[in-house]
């Protein structure tokens, strides 16, 4: 081989890398050296002040018997079985009744995409305000059709609930996702189901959703890695619900109101981290929770692409 085209090919992979740098820098900067740091800090006993002390597996082995992690774990669980489910098809429903519009579809879209721009903690205390109990404005307009309004973020029953009518009413970033997909059915499609004699909900089922599938799988995935996050309405529904929000720094005592039926997996995590200063299990509760999402992501993919007839290595 000749020095001149190993010259060219180098110079060629030097400027691809060149353009990539700063992507690559970011992602070892931002996502590579805090998961190393977490991974190894998750084998220590660290609260910020002294040295890390190795422990090897005992924060892990902690988790066995920490009941406020199966407590934040079931209700976890239980947004990721109905949050994200609720969410995904309310959205395919709600795409698909715009796209039939004949007239106002993009006030409708505006209007139905609006709530979603809210920032969450705005919203959530909204929401709360609205579904107050006594002299909330839902619970006094039910009061007028002769209807006993349920105690909503005051009850333990209905607090995960309301939580997810807050999810719906901010689901307009999901429909727009979706309003895209079913837009781009290929109109031909249609027009062969209907000459087949489908009526509109077999044309729905045979040929919309298998071309939106791959657009169904990104907001399972999406859905599924954003609710075993989710943090900021949980704590922030609680603490205004229990009447004892905390303003300017610290951290909230009632996490979790009514009963820790808001509770969260990320709620407890910082709960340990910055309440207790238990970073190392702090730590290992963080890579627990990445394992889980990854593991979650690659069943979602496979079964995706069982579902879909292709391959699988």
């Amino acid at each position: 081989m000749s020095a001149r085209p190993l010259a060219i090919r180098i110079r060629r992979h030097a400027t691809t890398l060149s353009f990539l740098a700063p992507a690559l820098i970011g992602i070892v900067v931002f996502f590579g050296y805090p998961l190393v740091s977490a991974v190894y800090f998750s084998f220590t006993k660290f609260d910020l002040l002294s040295t890390p002390q190795w422990v090897g597996l005992a924060n892990y082995r902690r988790m066995a018997d920490d009941p406020f992690l199966l407590q934040s774990v079931r209700n976890t669980l239980w947004m990721v079985a109905v949050f994200v489910p609720v969410r995904i098809v309310s959205a395919i429903g709600l795409a698909v009744l715009l796209t039939q519009l004949k007239r106002g579809a993009g006030f409708f879209r505006t209007i139905f995409f609006l709530p979603s721009l809210a920032p969450p903690v705005a919203a959530t205390i909204a929401f709360v305000y609205l579904l107050k109990p006594g002299t909330g404005p839902v619970n006094t307009a039910l009061a007028h059709l002769g209807i006993d309004g349920p105690l909503w973020f005051s009850s333990p029953e209905w607090a995960k609930p309301s939580l997810v009518l807050l999810g719906l009413w901010g689901i307009g970033d999901l429909m727009v996702i979706f309003l895209a997909g079913v837009l781009g059915v290929p109109t031909s499609l249609y027009e062969a189901a209907a000459l087949d004699g489908a009526n509109a909900w077999h044309r729905f089922r045979y040929v919309t959703l298998p071309t939106i599938r791959p657009v169904i799988l990104f907001a399972a995935v999406t859905g599924v890695i954003y609710t075993l996050q989710y943090f900021d309405q949980a704590a922030v529904a609680g603490s205004i619900a229990s009447g004892q929000a905390t303003t300017g720094g610290g951290i909230s005592q009632s996490f979790g109101f009514p009963e820790g039926s808001t509770f969260t997996y990320p709620l407890w995590l910082y709960t340990v981290g910055f309440r207790y200063h238990a970073l190392g299990y702090a730590n290992a509760l963080a890579v627990a929770l990445f394992a889980v999402a990854f593991a979650v992501t690659v069943i979602l993919l496979r079964r995706a692409k069982a579902f879909s007839g292709e391959e699988t290595s």
